[in-house]
């Protein structure tokens, strides 16, 4: 209790500094003679999407039932043959007797959609999952190979962790997409996966790494001379202990990672930032769209550390 006591007025100022820190930012907007249109966000997230139904041939409308909001209407052509449609009751544009020619609209029937803001969410999601994984993988093998005993091995991934580390990852997209997404035919999905995959790998490999050669070699030796393989070894001994050591890194790449993602819009992939551009153009509210954005990124960003913080602890709890 003493010590909750001694805290609270810290976490007071926390409150008073993130306040300042709000109304700062609403009186340099207020000087920009900034107008804040919050009402148009919602639409960007989800909307009421409207699908005309139309006469599929010259036909009279035979039947027409109301249903609360919807309106259920049968069209008979002269051969015959009946076409049923529902649609909203407040968009009904025909009567029972009425005659439709082929192509006349009916009604609407309205149904909720995903908005573009959503979409990109979505799409920066996958991304980040498909390349973490796969990074993963690359990582895991990169870092071992590093610390292999065979030459060969050990210089083709240190080249290969210096060459992606000491460039940009930027550059690296343009690459895979316009030079080898071009021979060999690859969709920008797939080249945009494979550049954010060998990047996020190399860094993975260095992590690995440095968390193999941070446990003492005794735990190696000991294996080893308790009969154990040096794979054996590597498994049951050393990478056990190394994942606890290398856990908060990795999470720190991973929510690096779906940062990252943004870049792809380079080569037209519609990922969450992109489409906040494209809203913002058609929107005219910057401030609230890119709040939004932000918003969305810290949903994905803060559980991803949440759960790294818990596991980590768990695992600390297992020594």
């Amino acid at each position: 209790m003493k010590q909750k006591k001694a805290q609270w007025p810290w976490h007071l100022l926390t409150v008073v500094v993130l306040v300042g820190l709000a109304g700062a930012l609403y009186y340099a907007t207020s000087l920009m003679s900034y107008e804040w249109r919050w009402n148009r966000v919602p639409q960007y997230f989800a909307y009421q999407a409207e699908e005309s139904q139309r006469a599929a041939d010259i036909s009279t409308v035979v039947e027409l039932v109301r249903k609360g909001d919807v309106a259920e209407v049968t069209l008979r052509n002269d051969a015959g043959v009946e076409q049923h449609l529902t649609v909203a009751d407040n968009s009904l544009q025909v009567a029972r007797g009425d005659d439709v020619a082929e192509g006349d609209v009916v009604g609407v029937n309205r149904h909720w959609a995903l908005g573009p803001l959503m979409w990109g969410l979505w799409t920066t999601l996958w991304l980040s999952v498909v390349s973490g994984i796969l990074g993963l993988a690359i990582g895991l093998a990169t870092g071992l190979c590093r610390l292999s005993s065979n030459p060969t091995l050990r210089d083709l991934s240190t080249i290969y962790v210096e060459l992606v580390r000491g460039t940009p990852l930027l550059v690296q997209i343009f690459i895979f997409y316009f030079f080898i997404g071009t021979v060999l035919n690859l969709s920008r999905e797939f080249a945009g996966i494979a550049a954010l995959s060998l990047f996020t790998g190399a860094y993975v490999a260095e992590i690995i790494r440095a968390g193999v050669q941070s446990i003492a070699r005794g735990q190696n030796e000991a294996a080893r001379s308790l009969g154990l393989s040096a794979g054996q070894s590597m498994r049951h001994v050393v990478m056990p202990q190394a994942l606890k050591r290398v856990l908060p890194p990795l999470a720190g790449q991973f929510i690096s990672l779906v940062k990252d993602t943004s870049l792809v819009s380079v080569i037209a992939i519609t990922e969450l930032l992109k489409s906040g551009r494209e809203v913002i153009t058609t929107s005219f509210s910057p401030f609230e769209i890119l709040f939004c954005v932000a918003g969305l990124y810290l949903l994905i960003n803060l559980p991803l550390s949440k759960i790294a913080s818990r596991l980590e602890r768990r695992l600390a709890q297992s020594d």
